[in-house]
C-alpha cells in the first residue's frame, strides 16, 4: 500500500493524484468528476495508463480529501442523472485511507460515489479488511475490472493472482454492494470462449451486479510506454472485431443487466 502522508495540521490524509477529469461520462452513472490516483501493483500488458504505476513519481498532485472534494464541487451543477465523483487509477485502493475519507465527505454533501478498481489490494487480513469495510459504507458503486477468470492466465497478463479479486467480488455481492463488472477484450489474450463462458457463469453467481461491460482493446497507450522506455508486447494486436465483441457480450450475458443509475 502506498504511504499516505498527513497535512501540516496532522489531522488530514494526503493522497497522490495523477490527473483529474472534470466531465467523465463512462466511469459511473451520469456526469462524473474523476480522480486518477497514483500507484498500481499490477502490470497489465495492455495498460493505457502506465505512468500511474510508480508509487513515488515526480509531478503528481498531493491533495487532502477536503481539497479534492472542493475541486469537484465546482462542477456539481452538471451532475444530473445520478452523477457524482469517481475515484480511479492506477489502483485507488492502494490509497484506501484517502478514498474513504473523501467518500465520507461526499456523503455529507449528498454526492454519489463510485470506485473504479481492479480489486488487486483486497485482502481479508487486518488492518486492511476493517478499512475496506469502512470504504464499503461510503461507496455507492464499485466498478470492478476482472481481467481474466483463469488464475494462471491472469498472472501471465498482469503479474498478479486473481484469487483475492474474485473473493472481493463475492464479498461485495454478499453485502449487497452495487457493482459494474468490466472485462477488456484483447484478441489472443482475453477472448478465449471457454474462459468467457466461465467468467459469465461466475458473474451470474453474484447477486448485486447491475451492469456488465465488454471493453474493446485499443493501442492508444503505446506512446506512453515508449515515452517511459517500457517494452510494449502487444504492438501487433488489433482491436477486436464486431463478431468477437458480439460473442463476448453473449457469453457474459451483458444484455441481462440493466445498469445502476446512481439514485
Amino acid at each position: 500500500m502506498l504511504s499516505q502522508e498527513h497535512s501540516t495540521t496532522g489531522c488530514e490524509i494526503t493522497g497522490l493524484v495523477n490527473s483529474i477529469e472534470s466531465f467523465g461520462s463512462v466511469d459511473g452513472p451520469g456526469v462524473r468528476f474523476i480522480l486518477f490516483m497514483q500507484g498500481c501493483a499490477m502490470r497489465c500488458r495492455y495498460c493505457h495508463n502506465p505512468e500511474t504505476w510508480s508509487s513515488c513519481p515526480e509531478g503528481v498532485m498531493k491533495l487532502t480529501p477536503r481539497q479534492a472534494l472542493d475541486m469537484a464541487l465546482r462542477y456539481k451543477s452538471y451532475w444530473k442523472g445520478g452523477g457524482g465523483i469517481t475515484v480511479s487509477g492506477g489502483e485507488a485502493m492502494l490509497q484506501i485511507d484517502f478514498v474513504t475519507e473523501l467518500f465520507r465527505l461526499c456523503k455529507e454533501e449528498g454526492v454519489n460515489t463510485a470506485l473504479d478498481t481492479s480489486g488487486n489490494p483486497f485482502t481479508y487480513e487486518e488492518p486492511y479488511f476493517t478499512k475496506f469495510k469502512a470504504l464499503c459504507d461510503v461507496t455507492d458503486l464499485f466498478i470492478l475490472d476482472i481481467k481474466h477468470i483463469d488464475d494462471d492466465a491472469h498472472k501471465a497478463l498482469t503479474g498478479c493472482t486473481n484469487t483475492n479479486i474474485l473473493e472481493m467480488a463475492r464479498y461485495l455481492s454478499d453485502n449487497g454492494k452495487h457493482m459494474w463488472i468490466r472485462h477488456v477484450l484483447v484478441p489472443g489474450l482475453t477472448d478465449d470462449e471457454d474462459a468467457l463462458y466461465r467468467l459469465g457463469d461466475f458473474i451470474k453467481t453474484l447477486g448485486s451486479v447491475d451492469r456488465v461491460e465488454v471493453l474493446p482493446y485499443h493501442s492508444l497507450g503505446i506512446a506512453k510506454w515508449d515515452r517511459l522506455g517500457l517494452e510494449y508486447t502487444l504492438r501487433d494486436t488489433r482491436t477486436p472485431s464486431k463478431e468477437q465483441m458480439d460473442i463476448a457480450n453473449r457469453l457474459l450475458h451483458t444484455a441481462d443487466y440493466k445498469g445502476y443509475k446512481g439514485e
